[in-house]
């Protein structure tokens, strides 16, 4: 051979080794799903503390405002009425925690998609319900509307770590309530197959809604694979129902639809400002959602979505990022887990308006915390903003990203004969001196390592004649790629001209 066939060769190998370094592992290293838990901040001596006081409230103070028919159904069940407020005994609601599923599963309209939740399995979604949008054109925010909704739900399908999908903006350009219901569950019925969440503002739109679903999947489809789960808060704080939602919430039972039941009591305003306090009576509160359901279907899927919000104690706002907030959403997953529940709880709520510091700093701390600690169902942990008030694009793309370094480092570190590479070392140290493009190096590298599609990682020189881009601008251009491709087709022009037909959609028609 010759020195310029062997350079050749030397040149044909590292292209072959570079092409296989840039090419997307075969195999996905932080998939949804991992296993939480790791991060306990309460003993379980804690646990029981908090508990214990929880029914204590429920047995001594009990709940306010609890609707006749709904106090009728208690009282058959062992509950006490005293006054204006019904008081719910130790052994009715451990009958209820008891009778709760702890894993149950969430389904996609396409049931390849569908996720198992419960047990110490975290995955990470999305909530809200913005009013305001991170324009892509202006960067400035402006109202959110109907094609925002479809915008953002076609997005987030094509995203890995986001598990499911809960409507994240108000279509705010709807007149009226029942527009807003029916056509927000039209956009989550066309721009995804994955499992998806809404809200319904009255009892009586669920039912027209699951017919509009129908006419997409055939009649019965949904009793039998119920895709759509209603996010409810029957709770209101302190320790009172609410009859409008706890209507919705029975409304939702008859039809199938699994529910979330949310309690998002602020510290200091409507709970109180010590953590302990706080995660007690929200715990409290949250346990007599789980009691309603029960005494009308026991065994019922319930997402225990036991959220702590955080005020600013000097100004009263609502702040969603920070180490309290963090803290106390790690722990009401530890506490829900503890009692064997599927729990739910909050992260990634920061403040910032922008995508800087602020919002990395706050997002980062707070899904890290939740995830560690093992929250089955992480809500609000992809594209919000602005105190949960704003919605942007750019977020999805990089919250999407996070959410994978956050799977990884619940992934945590396998330990073999194999993994620990004692042959390997000896092969390095006595040959070339260096891992790099060893068998080992390379199969770590498919199936350890993950590598962010919107992370910078280039020399400083590099990164300034690539333009200096900012996480957001690089953000941008992804996202105006992505919105520029055609309707994913989950509903097809003839199935969509029969919902048109019966129903006032005001998105403009697929095909």
């Amino acid at each position: 051979m010759t020195d310029i066939e062997a350079t050749k060769r030397r040149r044909s190998g590292r292209r072959e080794k570079l092409a296989q370094r840039s090419a997307p592992p075969k195999e996905n290293p932080c998939p949804p799903g991992q296993q939480g838990g790791q991060y306990r901040p309460l003993s379980d001596a804690d646990c029981q503390n908090i508990y214990d006081t929880a029914l204590r409230l429920l047995d001594d103070l009990g709940m306010g405002e609890v609707p006749d028919y709904l106090r009728d159904q208690l009282v058959a069940h062992g509950a006490r009425v005293k006054g204006y407020r019904v008081q719910l005994p130790p052994a009715l609601v451990q009958k209820a925690i008891a009778a709760a599923p702890g894993r149950f599963t969430l389904n996609g309209r396409d049931p390849a998609r569908s996720i198992e939740v419960g047990g110490d399995r975290v995955h990470f979604g999305t909530g809200g319900a913005a009013v305001q949008i991170l324009d892509v054109e202006t960067g400035d925010y402006r109202p959110t509307t109907l094609q925002d909704l479809y915008d953002f739900t076609r997005l987030q399908d094509g995203l890995d770590n986001v598990s499911w999908f809960t409507r994240c903006c108000v279509a705010s350009d709807m007149p009226g309530e029942w527009l807003l219901d029916l056509n927000t569950v039209y956009a989550l019925l066309r721009g995804t197959t994955r499992p998806v969440a809404t809200s319904f503002t009255l009892a009586e739109h669920v039912s027209p809604i699951i017919d509009m679903v129908e006419l997409a999947d055939g009649a019965g489809s949904f009793q039998r694979n119920p895709w759509i789960k209603a996010h409810i808060s029957p709770v209101i704080s302190p320790m009172r129902f609410g009859e409008d939602a706890v209507a919705v919430a029975l409304e939702c039972i008859r039809h199938n639809i699994p529910i979330s039941c949310i309690t998002a009591a602020q510290s200091g305003a409507t709970a109180p400002a010590t953590l302990a306090g706080f995660l007690a009576q929200s715990l409290a509160e949250t346990l007599a959602s789980l009691v309603m359901v029960h005494v009308y279907a026991p065994g019922y899927p319930m997402v225990f979505s036991n959220w702590p919000l955080v005020i600013d104690l000097r100004t009263g706002a609502f702040c969603g990022g920070g180490g309290e907030i963090s803290v106390m959403n790690a722990a009401s997953a530890q506490i829900s887990n503890w009692l064997g529940l599927v729990s739910g709880v909050a992260s990634s709520m920061t403040d910032a308006k922008a995508l800087d510091a602020q919002y990395g700093m706050e997002k980062g701390i707070s899904a890290m915390a939740a995830g560690l600690a093992g929250g089955n169902l992480i809500y609000e942990s992809a594209g919000m903003s602005a105190s949960l008030l704003g919605a942007s694009f750019e977020a999805f793309l990089l919250d999407n990203d996070m959410l994978a370094h956050i799977y990884r480092a619940l992934r945590g570190v396998e330990v073999s004969q194999d993994t620990l590479g004692y042959d390997a070392i000896v092969d390095a140290v006595l040959g070339e001196g260096h891992f790099l493009g060893g068998m080992q190096t390379m199969g770590a590298m498919e199936r350890d390592y993950f590598y962010p599609a919107m992370a910078d990682r280039d020399a400083p020189i590099t990164w300034s004649e690539k333009g200096r881009q900012d996480a957001w601008s690089r953000a941008n251009a992804q996202v105006r790629d992505l919105l520029a491709k055609p309707d994913p087709g989950y509903l097809d022009a003839a199935t969509d001209k029969r919902i048109r037909d019966k129903f006032d959609i005001r998105l403009g028609a697929a095909g």
